[in-house]
Formats: structure tokens, sequence, C-alpha cells
């Protein structure tokens, strides 16, 4: 079932002091209502004052109307969020992008939803001018306290949501630069603990003969396997095995050194086992998106029936994924899983 959204457009505003005053034509979307307001993410509307706009995010068809909701940041388009069309032609299914008579090109699955019920029961925000030459003295002083009171309120209410998604956004950033910080000095720890064990086997030198370790790693399975054997004849004498979970990234720095350390019967550090996913996309990736760009589509069409991807990074520039075969996605519109983190063909 298609997800519903519902919006409201504010059309008229009948006395100053409504917040939404002086945003006559803004869109904002409704997460309640009672008997005479929608409640909107921003504050209150009276129902009398906008027109209700409800949507389904779904390829839409011929003939039906579109509410542009995020109109792509990397085009330049002649359209806006708001604004709304009614689609004369449809693209491929696989993509869902729709055209229309009143702009040149297509507009991306991403940036429209369906309308399905648009209710305007009023008149238009130019017939509730407030006429000030008609108000008496008292009458115009009165209002003008009010403005002032609410740009006074606005402002205030303004920077209080400004400082909330700054810090927000600043603690996201902190969060995920920390965990990637530590998972890359795993990684780390990871090459320079292989480097060391694998030349120094403890107990083995007891026997006077010196083992020398093999790797085998097996990137489609998420598997590294470690064998140890007699330099001397090349027999076998111990094994060790490293294999990621299904929902784990992969990397074989880290499976190396598991893999060695259970090979030589050492403890395995908690931190190999329990590394923190990567956060941060970078060249040599190999990534798995659960929407492709329409031009990756496009090139893999027929390869991949769920719409789903994996891709290596082969360049990050100009706000978008470029991906070795061919095809990108916008960096700031992407949706990928880092499945595979090892990057060694760049040197990481």
């Amino acid at each position: 079932m298609a997800e519903t959204k519902k919006y409201v457009r504010i059309k008229k505003s009948k006395f100053l002091r409504n917040w939404y005053s002086a945003y006559i034509g803004k869109m904002y979307i409704v997460i309640g209502e009672n008997d005479i307001e929608y409640i909107t993410h921003v504050g209150n509307v009276l129902k009398a004052d906008a027109e209700l706009i409800v949507t389904e995010k779904r390829p839409a068809k011929v003939g039906e109307r579109v509410l542009i909701t995020k109109p792509s940041p990397m085009g330049k388009q002649s359209y806006k969020t708001g604004d709304i069309f009614i689609v004369n032609h449809e693209n491929t299914p696989a993509f869902g992008g729709v055209r229309t008579s009143d702009v040149t090109g297509f507009i991306g699955p991403k940036e429209y939803e369906v309308i399905v019920n648009n209710e305007v029961k009023n008149e238009e925000a130019d017939g509730m001018k407030i006429d000030l030459n008609a108000m008496g003295d008292r009458e115009i002083y009165a209002h003008g306290e009010a403005v002032m009171e609410a740009i006074k309120k606005r402002m205030f209410q303004a920077g209080f949501r400004a400082a909330k998604q700054a810090h927000r956004k600043l603690a996201g950033m902190n969060s995920k630069k920390s965990t990637q910080a530590r998972r890359d000095e795993i990684v780390e720890q990871a090459k320079a603990d292989v480097e060391k064990l694998a030349n120094k086997y403890g107990y083995y030198y007891a026997y006077g003969r010196n083992p020398k370790a093999e790797f085998i790693v097996n990137c489609e399975k998420r598997t590294v396997v470690t064998i140890l054997r007699w330099i001397a004849d090349g027999q076998i004498v111990a094994r060790g095995i490293a294999k990621a979970a299904p929902s784990d990234c992969f990397n074989v720095h880290i499976g190396r050194a598991i893999a060695l350390r259970r090979a030589l019967g050492l403890t395995v550090p908690d931190e190999y086992l329990n590394a923190p996913q990567p956060t941060e996309v970078r060249v040599g990736d190999v990534v798995r998106g659960k929407y492709a760009d329409y031009y990756y589509q496009l090139c893999r069409e027929g390869e991949l029936g769920d719409d789903s991807y994996e891709a290596k990074i082969r360049e990050i520039a100009d706000g978008k994924y470029r991906y070795v075969g061919g095809g990108y996605d916008f960096i700031d519109d992407a949706d990928l899983t880092i499945i595979d983190d090892s990057r060694e063909e760049v040197g990481e």
C-alpha cells in the first residue's frame, strides 16, 4: 500500500497575530488535526485559512496531478517545492519519472508525490488583504503591537529551531566521525597484528621448525582462511577461519587478523569481532544501493529485478558517487550500505 501524507498550503490569514500570516502560499506537513485546526511540524493552522493536500508516494499515471515535494538539488529545473503539475506522459515503470507540459525534461520519482485529494475551500489570499487605511488609530496601533510581538516570537522560534537543528546535525556528524574513526583504528590495528604474528608463531618454534602463513580470501562468501604450513615440507599444521555476518561490513584486514589468531590458538580481541560498521563512503568501497540513479538503472536493466544493486565506488566528485563499470548516484540522494571496505586496490 502506498504511503499517504498530508500537507497544508497557507491561503490566507484573517489575523495578523497568526504565526503564518507572513507565509501565505507556503506549504507544511500535517502531523495531526482537530475540529478547527491542522497541526503541522511548525505550528497550528486554522482549517479556514488553508487548503489540504493529500498525497501518495508512488509512480504517477497520465492525467494525475503531482505535488513537488523534494526538487533535486543538483538540477536546474524551473519548478520548486509546492508546485503542482498534471502528468501527460509516463516514463518506464522501473524509473517512475514523469513528464508534464509545463516542465522541460522529466520530473524524477523522488521529486514528487501523487495528489489523491485536494480540498480547496477558501478564497485566494488576495481577497483577504487587510485595509490599513480603513482602520482607526487605536486599531492600527493594536495591529502594529500584534505584528511586532509576532515578529519577536517568530524570530525567537526560528532561532531556537535553527540552534536545535544545528546541534542535532553536529551531534550526528560527531557520532558518525567517532564511529568511523574507531573502525579505522581497528583496521590499522588488525594490519599491524597480522604483520607481527605472520613472522612469529610462538609455540611452533618449540618444534624447531618454521611455519608459513597463507591467506585465502573469498570476498563473495565474505570469508578469510589462514593455513599454516611447515616451510620445509609444506605440511599443513593448523587452520583458522573468519566469516563476516550477513549484517556486517566485510573487511579483509580484520578477517586476516581473526583467522590468523585462530590458527595460532590465540585469543581474538573483542574489537575485531564487534567492530563498528563504517559510516563514511570512500573510494574503493563496495556498496549496496536500494534505489539506483536513472542512468545507472538503465545500464543494469534486466540484471537485478528488485531495483537493488552492488557496485564499487570509483570516484567521489561533483556531488556524485561514480561506480566502477559506469553509472552514478547523487550523494545527497543516495541510500547506500557499505558491504566491503577493504579497499586493497586503492592502497588503504
